[in-house]
């Protein structure tokens, strides 16, 4: 390609009559030269020959910096623009531990299949030009066969690439088998940590920290290798995943050609403009990538390219998730080789896959965020070569931001990305893998954090983990709890099942299920549209119809939230802002059908589904008294101005932090109980939140302006979704008020205000009377720099102590019986009424005493049972009371019950012998059975069973006892550990 070729594309573009009056906006930013430096040590003479195939005397200075502080045994990250470089960072320093150690290991993780694929690759042909190397290399992932992964077990490779689903389900379940790997592991590279955010983060956050338990068990203390694209927080991300001390590369020295960069603003739909750009570039054989926002847009780009391209059209593919992988690395070839001209995709290629030089990128749309927008950007122009990108604006609010406001797409620094490594509801499935991979120590530091702390006594109270007899060990109840842990979902997963054949043709979270696969649902899948028939709750499958519709549809709901407690608060200008925890109540209501085109609504339909109720963390601010008073007498649409606010603070969210508006939720409120005044809410919308409020919290005066910047910027008059209005709002953006929302945030964005009565309107709270303490207030505190502070004037509630009053005596009876007929005697279990009693035995906590019935005294028994507050027995209700049936119509459910095997099989889910219990808990045994209970009364032997009876009532009283003091009873599970199961009566 040519100098001439690129410039005369732009040049026409910008002249041409058709679409030149839609370019708004063309930057130029000039050729960079590289910056070389030398290494602290010299390298080894392969790994100088190394240096020299790649073309360099040497390497570029940023390359320099990160293998030094990685050869020091430094962790590091090394964030810096595509084509950088930044696989030799790690694989040179990799590569000369192999030759000094050959024992050595590396494992290298990435977030997609085709990048260890390309980094294989990328290894050998490197390790190939050094003499003497020999390293071994072997990727280990989903589409590894199960003959190569028992190999890769048995003989681990110098270098194991892998993906973190691998990395959870295979290596760390299963350390034991991998043990030669563990014992010598030196490198841990963490590929493209910038997309380990949001709920993958949090799941991430918790595997990395099982990792470090692992390692450390096998005396392991890797070096940490971090590669991101550039990010506005590199080493807090990579801290908050790993919990590490982390040193960062982030400025880089790496030749760069000249690059275009255009803005454009299209008249007729930024596909139709695509596809122009498209076809214009193919005839001057510029290579070409186009990212679009969805798998659909793709395909249909794809298709109406080729129609246009006419000889050309050979040269266009798409590419997308879902192709099978013999596909997609069909079309990595062809775009490398040249074979291909263009390519349509999706996010699936702004990853650092090779696909060779490439001139011109074409966005669909804006990415969401500056990072994917520059990274996407750097996949042309990768050899030095004069390159282009052209933005084509959708009607999205930050699209249409940057249309009015172009300059700030390059001032702006790039977004943090977050992680929240201590949500609550994350935490809590990867505790019970951890405790399954190693015992867990209550002493160790992986159990440091209140947060862990918290939420090991959960699991240990609901049974998901079992103590040690002595306190001082956890285990895990299920052998392989990591099945029951999606990576990248917040738990539950829903099926979609073709109504007719029952197969599946998809899956979707159980968070989104409300929303998106509600009966009556349009659901898109591959192409196709179906209709939601039925969704089980309860077996979590959701069943479709194929339908062709010229509608979709957009849910209808109702949202309250509850302030759990305040984390931080500031004063800013005329608001005061807030960050902490809340519990959010969404419920679905219903649905509308909108027609595909012109986005009417034809018609509404009412849901009953229950709602989703969750704990989260957000930001929210207040609308004064004062404010509602201006906008009243000024006859502002309060209402419709704090929703749109909301609507565009959502909106503009990701100029913050990496964020799209599913991440998050809102609700505007005009009064709020807690805070009494108007309150605008954002969340994130994943339970236990993912970090997004706390970092964009931070940047609340930006969040205002920004807002304030869109509505007043976008030229709509009344409101529009490149403003105010949100395809996901469950009212349908009704009431919606541009104007009074552009009032009030004047208002609240210049000065502070005060009340009528001359004192700063100021929300004075820490936790107010109407909210009570609760348990989540610990378990979901905050990091330290947004721990509550006692300033601000703000008051602290206290409860005065009370006098403890003492408890009065309980009068309990612990009961059991013998029968005189066997179950296969009577015609089965369920027929326990006709096996009649030959004694039975009850204990009175009154009288201490012990009460003996035989067969012609059951009434009495009764009668005894009757007297006392609360009856207590072992497998009582299912069986005992069933033989009583037999000799009375009385109503023994009307009995309080403590059934001590119902009471342990609710908290493990399955059941225990009361000799189990008894020889670890009491270190008693029974001193017979039920059959040989019957062959006593067969043989007359009223006195043995009368014993036997009356032994098995101490040790169900004893038992009682032990569990109300202690709080637990012992057991041993089939892994032979004493422990504990957590019992409350």
């Amino acid at each position: 390609m040519s100098y001439s070729k690129l410039n005369d594309y732009i040049r026409s573009l910008k002249k041409s009559p058709q679409i030149g009056n839609q370019v708004v906006f063309h930057k130029i930013f000039k050729a960079e030269a590289a910056v070389f430096a030398q290494p602290m040590a010299p390298w080894p003479n392969p790994i100088q020959q190394i240096i020299k195939a790649c073309g360099l005397s040497s390497l570029y200075r940023h390359q320099v910096k990160a293998v030094d502080l990685i050869r020091s045994g430094q962790n590091v990250v090394v964030a810096t623009p595509t084509a950088s470089g930044k696989t030799m960072t790690y694989n040179l320093p990799v590569l000369e531990r192999v030759m000094q150690d050959e024992l050595s290991r590396a494992l290298y993780l990435f977030p997609l299949k085709a990048l260890a694929q390309d980094q294989r690759k990328t290894l050998v042909r490197l390790a190939g030009t050094g003499e003497g190397l020999a390293p071994t290399a072997a990727i280990y992932d989903g589409d590894t066969s199960a003959w190569h992964r028992k190999k890769i077990r048995q003989a681990p490779p110098n270098i194991l690439m892998t993906n973190p689903e691998m990395l959870h389900l295979s290596l760390l379940p299963y350390h034991q088998q991998w043990q030669a790997f563990f014992s010598h592991l030196q490198f841990v590279v963490i590929d493209e940590v910038h997309s380990y955010r949001g709920l993958l983060g949090a799941n991430m956050a918790c595997l990395f920290r099982r990792l470090h338990r692992v390692c450390e068990y096998y005396r392991a203390r890797p070096t940490f290798v971090f590669c991101s694209a550039t990010v506005g927080n590199p080493v807090d991300l990579a801290g908050q995943l790993t919990g590490l001390d982390v040193s960062a590369v982030t400025k880089s020295h790496a030749p760069q050609g000249q690059r275009h960069f255009l803005l454009m603003d299209p008249l007729n739909g930024p596909a139709q403009l695509a596809i122009q750009l498209l076809t214009a570039a193919l005839h001057r054989r510029l290579r070409t990538i186009v990212y679009t926002q969805s798998r659909k847009l793709t395909e249909l780009i794809a298709m109406w390219a080729q129609n246009r391209a006419g000889e050309f059209s050979k040269y266009i593919s798409a590419y997308r998730a879902g192709l099978l992988p013999e596909e997609r690395r069909d079309v990595e070839s062809k775009l490398a080789n040249g074979e291909l001209l263009a390519v349509i995709t999706t996010s699936a290629l702004e990853l650092g896959i090779d696909i060779g030089d490439l001139d011109l990128c074409l966005l669909v749309g804006y990415p969401g965020t500056i990072v994917s927008t520059w990274q996407r950007a750097g996949r042309v122009g990768r050899s030095g070569q004069e390159s282009a990108m052209v933005l084509i604006a959708g009607e999205d609010a930050l699209d249409q931001y940057f249309i009015h406001n172009p300059e700030q797409l390059f001032s702006q620094p790039p977004e943090a990305a977050v992680v929240n490594a201590e949500n609550p509801e994350i935490i809590s499935r990867h505790i019970p893998c951890a405790a399954a991979e190693l015992p867990l120590k209550t002493s160790e530091t992986y159990l440091a954090s209140p947060a862990y702390q918290d939420t090991v006594s959960q699991l240990t109270n609901a049974g998901k983990l079992l103590c040690s007899a002595d306190g001082s060990r956890y285990y895990a109840k299920l052998k392989q709890p990591h099945r029951n842990v999606d990576l990248r979902g917040s738990g539950k997963r829903f099926r979609i099942l073709h109504r007719e054949t029952r197969q599946q043709i998809g899956e979707i979270d159980g968070f989104r299920a409300f929303r998106e696969t509600h009966p009556g649902a349009v659901y898109l899948h591959q192409g196709a549209r179906y209709i939601i028939d039925t969704l089980d709750l309860e077996t979590e499958t959701a069943t479709a119809i194929p339908a062709q519709v010229d509608y979709y549809t957009r849910v209808m709901g109702q949202k309250d939230t509850e302030i759990l407690n305040i984390a931080d608060t500031k004063a800013l200008t005329g608001t005061r802002f807030h960050v902490g925890r809340l519990r959010v109540r969404d419920q679905v209501t219903g649905y509308e059908r909108m027609r595909i085109r012109g986005n009417k609504v034809v018609g509404r339909v009412p849901l009953d589904l229950p709602p989703q109720v969750f704990e989260t963390e957000g930001i929210w601010f207040t609308v004064s008294e004062v404010v509602r008073a201006a906008a009243d007498r000024n006859k502002v649409h309060f209402m419709g101005g704090i929703h749109a606010i909301e609507h565009a603070a959502i909106g503009i969210f990701p100029l913050l932090v990496i964020a799209d508006r599913n991440d998050l939720g809102g609700i505007a409120m005009p009064f709020h109980p807690d805070i009494e005044s108007a309150v605008i809410f954002i969340y994130d919308a994943i339970p236990g939140g993912a970090g997004l409020s706390r970092e964009a919290y931070l940047r609340a005066e930006d969040l205002l302006a920004y807002t304030h910047r869109a509505i007043r910027t976008c030229p709509c008059e009344t409101g529009c979704p490149a403003c105010v209005h949100s395809p996901k709002c469950g009212s349908g953006n009704r009431p919606i008020d541009k104007a009074a929302a552009l009032f009030l945030l004047a208002k609240i964005t210049t000065k502070v205000l005060c009340s009528p009565t001359g004192k700063q309107n100021v929300v004075n709270i820490e936790r107010k009377p109407s909210l009570p303490e609760r348990p989540s207030l610990r378990r979901t505190a905050l990091p330290q720099r947004f721990a509550s502070r006692a300033k601000h004037g703000r008051t602290v509630v206290r409860i005065p102590e009370r006098c403890p009053k003492a408890k009065p005596v309980l009068h309990y009876g612990v009961f059991d019986l013998e029968t005189q007929r066997s179950a296969a005697e009577v015609g089965g279990w369920h027929r326990a009424d006709r096996m009649r009693v030959s004694c039975g035995v009850v204990y009175d906590s009154k009288d201490d005493h012990f009460h003996v019935y035989r067969d012609s005294e059951v009434m009495e028994l009764i009668n005894h049972l009757k007297r006392f507050e609360v009856v207590v027995g072992f497998n009582v209700k299912r069986f005992d009371y069933q033989v009583l049936s037999g000799y009375s119509d009385f109503d023994f459910t009307r009995f309080k019950t403590l059934d001590l095997l119902e009471k342990v099989h609710l908290q493990l889910g399955y059941r225990l012998s009361l000799d189990r219990l008894a020889s670890s808990t009491l270190g008693v045994q029974k001193s017979g059975n039920g059959l040989l209970a019957l062959k006593w009364w067969k043989e007359g032997k009223m006195d043995d069973i009368i014993r036997y009876c009356k032994k098995d009532v101490e040790i169900t009283r004893d038992l009682y006892v032990y569990g109300k003091d202690n709080q637990y009873l012992l057991f041993m599970n089939k892994a032979g550990q004493v422990v504990r199961v957590p019992v409350r009566w």
